[in-house]
């Protein structure tokens, strides 16, 4: 277990999901073609930094359930500030070349939670897909193009449909 403080307190727990949810700076509202820069990103590093289950990315801030993976080379569990400065940096980097400016995209830190039971994560999975609903940007979350999830393994998980 690795517990850190920055402004918000942070732990990580080995071989548990964790919900992450990272908001951009002042709220700015990101374009179409941003989220899927971001998505993207989100999904580059699944399954080589950690296992995703679930992301989407909504206008003005992103949610994920992940887990992160065990870096062999190093002997150690990818710590979380690591992963988020790669899921974070490179989108910034391409959003404001993009549009020409500079600065933080991003607000400096991430709020994460480890998820402690199957429950847990069923309902934060809900929680993740349907955001899009509760936003009333779709009627269902399958709507959303910067939505994604993968199917639990466990045959006793109903799908999510």
């Amino acid at each position: 277990m690795t517990f850190y403080r920055r402004n918000l307190p942070h732990l990580q727990r080995d071989g548990k999901r964790h919900f992450v949810t990272f908001v951009t700076r002042d709220r700015w509202l990101l374009p179409e073609w941003a989220r899927d820069i971001v998505l993207e990103s989100i999904r580059r590093d699944d399954p080589l930094r950690y296992e995703l289950d679930a992301a989407v990315v909504m206008p003005d801030h992103a949610h994920l359930i992940l887990t992160p993976a065990i870096d062999e080379l190093r002997r150690r569990v990818v710590p979380l500030f690591e992963i988020m400065r790669a899921i974070k940096g490179a989108p910034a980097r391409n959003v404001n070349q993009k549009l020409e400016r500079h600065g933080a995209i991003w607000q400096e830190e991430s709020f994460d939670h480890v998820l402690r039971s199957a429950e847990n994560t069923t309902a934060k999975l809900l929680y993740v897909l349907e955001n899009p609903v509760r936003q009333g940007l779709v009627r269902i979350w399958q709507e959303y193009p910067w939505t994604w999830y993968r199917p639990f393994p466990n045959p006793y998980q109903p799908p999510l449909t």
